[in-house]
């Protein structure tokens, strides 16, 4: 399903229009993709959050772009303003819905495993999965049900049902859910807090994009 969204050409660059439009509950964006010059946008930053918010991350955005032609896009990255939380630009990408194109979908387990009733716990080494699919057949999600893992059975990409619309590009032996003995687990967070890397100090933040 495409949702649309309202788009205004942006032709002043400058930081002091770009600080503008985000006073005015707007975000910054650039379109580009294949075949297509990139072009500077903005977009209604409310708009914006409830869609992907009510569509999914990889949701199909027909941009209405102000004095042009419509063009299907995905949300490509996105940088948000670490003290304010909040969006400041937003990349978009023009997609072919003709052809494939890798992504990353939301892995979500559902059920409470038998083992973790049994004292153990459950542990999910992935919480996204790519996938290669048309765009209108990307999943929102990949549910996985882990209520009959017993303590120490696991499930890998092998045992995922085959979808007709989209492969999975892991290797098959990856290990999606595993539940671990209560002794286990003890051994492996031991082993983590000994090779433990001292925190980076002095990382660079963010700066506003023009």
């Amino acid at each position: 399903m495409t949702v649309k969204l309202k788009a205004t050409t942006r032709e002043d660059l400058t930081k002091s229009a770009t600080k503008e439009i985000r006073n005015s509950g707007r975000v910054p964006a650039v379109i580009y993709g294949k075949k297509k010059d990139s072009k500077s946008i903005s977009v209604d930053n409310m708009e914006l959050v409830k869609t992907v918010r009510d569509e999914g991350r990889n949701a199909i955005i027909s941009l209405d772009v102000e004095n042009d032609s419509a063009v299907d896009v995905m949300l490509h990255e996105y940088q948000i303003d670490p003290i304010k939380d909040e969006l400041i630009h937003v990349d978009f990408y023009v997609v072919n819905m003709s052809e494939e194109m890798d992504v990353e979908v939301p892995l979500r387990l559902e059920g409470e495993a038998q083992g973790s009733k049994d004292g153990g716990v459950l542990q999910q080494p992935l919480y996204e999965l790519q996938v290669r699919s048309k765009p209108a057949n990307i999943p929102d999600e990949i549910t996985v049900d882990v209520s009959s893992l017993g303590i120490g059975d696991s499930i890998a990409i092998a045992d995922l049902p085959k979808a007709k619309n989209y492969e999975f590009l892991e290797d098959e032996e990856t290990t999606i859910a595993t539940v671990l003995a209560p002794d286990t687990l003890d051994d492996i967070e031991e082993a983590t807090d000994e090779n433990a890397e001292p925190e980076l100090v002095g990382a660079k933040k963010d700066s506003d994009e023009e």
